[in-house]
């Protein structure tokens, strides 16, 4: 069996596959061991250097709060980011040169910085303008950066899910006498949501990690700023990162995995649209055939036929 993008195994090259993955695994579990074996002998694995994560005081003072600060930045950031690069993806695809040229220069000029300078730039816009006060600031910048830069990957993301689609679709909308905005909203957004919505959940994890970029660099108290203090307080340095560590792979995960039911909710739900008409409910309009069906009478009907009703 081959497909566009590769040909399948076959007997041989499954073979080689299962034997690489071996090694693989038997590679993984000696650098487990080697790890695990070094952290002993420099007294890592200590009881005592991981208790403080079993302290209430510990997450409701530090990990907790830090955590709290770190989702709502992110949950803002993709509130704003999502409809903001739906809208400028779409834009890019206008007609109008005057709508597409714009959009296209915003999207390409805040995708080519770096999130960490967008940051320290609107933290400084926000300092000089004083409208914003102090204790705010490090939030309002971390979601400013957050949505230019991540608005404008969405941006990408949204043109090339629309533009995978085929051709057919954009056609037989116009041919049923569908408007452009109509065949964007109707046929085409639909369809392409499932196409772009792992590329989008990228993209959302990497909001929640890029989180940490404010609170390394502009004092914004989320997880990672928050470690710091508590590693001073309670843990040791490894065990603090590695602590945060696994907070951030479970919160990415559920992310995921949400999305992945999503995904396939969304598909089912399209696969299952379609409904089959039975016998006794489709109507024959003996005017299009030429008579009434009967059986052998008037009106031309076909001997020994059914009529319909």
């Amino acid at each position: 069996m081959t497909s566009v993008l590769y040909d399948a195994p076959g007997p041989r090259a499954k073979r080689r596959n299962l034997l690489l993955s071996v090694v693989f695994l038997v590679l993984l579990a000696l650098l487990l061991w080697w790890v695990w074996q070094k952290s002993d002998d420099k007294g890592q694995l200590k009881w005592s250097l991981w208790e403080p994560f079993t302290t209430s005081e510990a997450w409701t003072t530090y990990l907790l709060p830090g955590l709290g600060n770190t989702l709502r930045a992110a949950a803002l950031s993709m509130v704003i980011a999502l409809p903001l690069g739906a809208f400028f993806g779409i834009s890019r695809m206008s007609d109008h040169r005057w709508v597409r040229v714009p959009a296209g220069v915003v999207v390409e000029f805040f995708r080519s910085i770096p999130v960490l300078l967008l940051m320290l730039f609107a933290n400084e816009v926000y300092a000089r303008s004083g409208n914003v006060s102090s204790a705010d600031r490090p939030l309002y910048a971390v979601v400013t950066a957050l949505v230019l830069y991540n608005a404008s990957v969405l941006a990408e993301i949204v043109r090339a899910g629309i533009l995978a689609l085929p051709k057919g679709q954009t056609e037989a909308a116009h041919a049923i006498g569908l408007r452009k905005g109509q065949t964007m909203t109707s046929i085409l957004l639909p369809q392409a949501v499932t196409a772009m919505l792992p590329a989008i959940v990228s993209q959302l994890v990497v909001i929640v990690k890029d989180t940490a970029l404010g609170g390394v660099m502009i004092g914004y108290t989320e997880l990672l700023n928050a470690r710091s203090t508590f590693a001073a307080n309670y843990a040791d340095v490894i065990q603090s990162f590695i602590g945060v560590a696994i907070i951030y792979i479970v919160v990415n995960f559920l992310l995921t995995s949400f999305a992945s039911w999503l995904e396939r909710r969304l598909r089912r739900s399209k696969k299952s649209t379609g409904v089959v008409l039975g016998e006794d409910t489709v109507e024959v309009n003996p005017a299009a055939i030429g008579g009434t069906y009967g059986t052998g009478g008037e009106g031309g009907g076909l001997p020994g036929s059914k009529t319909y009703t």
